[in-house]
């Protein structure tokens, strides 16, 4: 719980925020949440409206509208999980913009000069005062150095940075109490608005922006299809960023890139390589992946914008994605189960044999399509209606993913009738999949493994000893709770065929061993032993080598 002086120091924010909330008929919510008691409100400050509402998702989307900078984001966060919101609220979230009317020059200006340290004059040849782009956060400024460079200037809106910090002390305090709730049991409220704080005040760091654009510029190299704008680093600050302006299409507007001759079935290849490099390749991915963000320049590169956003896969996670893929166009129920129980989606509460039935029932809508006839996004709508069905709980990056293919699938089937996501996706997951299935030979993995083991072979003597003693005290310290599910059957398979395989190759190893000796008299025997003992030592280095992989 956080010290009361933060609390009383946003109480009057605190007010607001109940009040909009209360006015587009969330009261109940609030009071099932006790917030009046926080906030010491009767019961009738959040009383619903008279008239019953039009649609409660309509005026959820309103109600972030109006709470600003803050709440925005989070709806737009919330957009990506169908896992926790209905269909409808889904689609009404996706609706919300991020476009504010402008701060005046005259009270932005002062705010660039602050953070360059010198009057504009000395660094700018000219700027446009009329904003490009204005959205909670920030404005944007068309302008260009002394020596001609046209250039955008992002400046952070004034006293944004204590607003926000005061609005994720209000949800993180909202959070808390959602916690406690039946809805808190199914799912991680406040892991919740941690993901959204993060995201917001690294959105408000544009050191870090400038470092994500050059990350990306370092994955792209060789790309001569991709550009990557150029960012001033020795202009930008926290509040301040100063980049190469691009002028060109967006990638969804399809007659205006005919009419300039730009061949959009190219285009749509080239998105395709771009986004599923980020995600399956690099595991670094653009995570606002909204048609305005990507610009077709006059000589058909694509400029990429907005670097606030981003999202990170471990190796794991993409090979987790590799498998998932494989699944889907496979049409293997109980391998998409496997996949979700990988990705620890699938909950203790989690009724398996009803999961399993609903996504029999689910593949079967798919079955007999070739996958040129399949919409990645169409599946993958179904594939989260049933997640939030099930109450299945998936990391926020993989949310993303799934945004980002299907924004990805719906601009490229704009830009060739004949796209498919699946084709184009292919080398990718090829490659990817050698990774999953291949150990890896990274030294830093065998040195750490063996670390491991050094350490384990020493201590458990000692364990051991010590658990005999309680044994024999009558206390004997092991509580074990195994579900008799396929999945947790299937692993103790795995480990005692594992175990049981290792026993027998040390054995066959050390049986040829002392055999060698006493068979160098018998013709061809010390050739044969000397067969079996290299063979058993290569069976005996695959098996350390895939328990050293630990993937399966």
């Amino acid at each position: 719980m956080r010290p009361i002086a933060r609390r009383v120091r946003s109480l009057q924010r605190y007010r607001q925020v109940v009040g909009v909330l209360a006015r587009h008929g969330f009261g109940g919510a609030l009071e099932y949440l006790s917030v009046h008691r926080r906030l010491s409100l009767s019961k009738g400050e959040l009383r619903p409206p008279s008239e019953p509402l039009e649609s409660p998702a309509l005026h959820l989307r309103q109600a972030l509208e109006e709470l600003g900078a803050t709440y925005v984001k989070l709806g737009q966060i919330l957009s990506t999980r169908s896992d926790l919101l209905p269909k409808p609220f889904i689609e009404e979230l996706r609706k919300l913009h991020d476009h504010v009317s402008p701060e005046p020059w005259e009270t932005m200006a002062p705010l660039i000069e602050q953070e360059l340290g010198c009057p504009l004059h000395e660094v700018f040849a000219e700027i446009d005062p009329q904003p490009i782009g204005s959205a909670s956060l920030s404005q944007v400024y068309a302008g260009k150095l002394c020596d001609g460079t046209p250039v955008a200037i992002k400046i952070q809106r004034p006293n944004i940075h204590e607003i926000v910090e005061s609005d994720l002390e209000i949800l993180q305090d909202l959070a808390g109490l959602a916690q406690r709730t039946a809805w808190g049991e199914l799912y991680d409220v406040e892991e919740i608005a941690e993901d959204v704080a993060f995201t917001l005040l690294n959105e408000l760091d544009y050191r870090r922006e400038a470092r994500n654009a050059e990350q990306f510029r370092r994955n792209f190299t060789g790309e001569s299809d991709i550009h990557i704008p150029t960012l001033y680093h020795d202009l930008s600050t926290q509040r301040l960023l100063v980049m190469e302006r691009l002028e060109g299409i967006k990638v969804d507007e399809v007659e205006a890139l005919k009419s300039a001759g730009h061949d959009t079935a190219r285009i749509a290849r080239v998105a395709s390589r771009l986004i599923i490099k980020e995600v399956l390749e690099d595991g670094f991915f653009h995570a606002d992946p909204h048609p305005g963000n990507y610009l077709i320049l006059e000589d058909g590169r694509i400029g990429v914008l907005d670097f606030g956003m981003v999202g990170t896969l471990s190796e794991d996670d993409r090979i987790n994605l590799t498998r998932l893929y494989v699944a889907m166009v496979r049409q293997d129920t109980h391998a998409i189960l496997n996949v979700f129980a990988r990705m620890g989606a699938i909950s203790p509460h989690t009724d398996r044999a009803k999961l399993a039935r609903a996504a029999e029932r689910l593949i079967s809508k798919y079955r007999g399509r070739t996958l040129s006839e399949t919409r990645f996004s169409d599946f993958w709508n179904d594939l989260t209606e049933l997640m939030h069905q099930h109450h299945l709980r998936l990391p926020s990056n993989l949310w993303l993913v799934g945004k980002t293919l299907a924004m990805l699938e719906g601009i490229g089937r704009q830009l060739d009738p004949d796209y498919d996501f699946f084709e184009v996706s292919k080398p990718f997951v090829r490659q990817l999949g050698k990774s999953a299935w291949l150990p890896t030979l990274d030294p830093r993995d065998w040195v750490e493994q063996v670390d491991t083991w050094r350490y384990l072979l020493r201590e458990m003597p000692a364990m051991v000893m010590q658990w005999l003693q309680s044994v024999e005290r009558g206390k004997v310290p092991v509580e074990a709770q195994i579900g008799a599910t396929q999945e947790t059957l299937d692993r103790i398979d795995a480990m005692v065929t594992r175990l049981s395989l290792s026993v027998l190759v040390a054995a066959f190893i050390v049986g040829l061993a002392l055999l060698l000796p006493a068979t160098q008299q018998i013709p061809y025997a010390p050739a044969l032993t000397l067969i079996g003992f290299v063979s058993a030592t290569v069976l005996g280095v695959w098996l350390l080598v895939s328990i050293l992989k630990r993937r399966h």
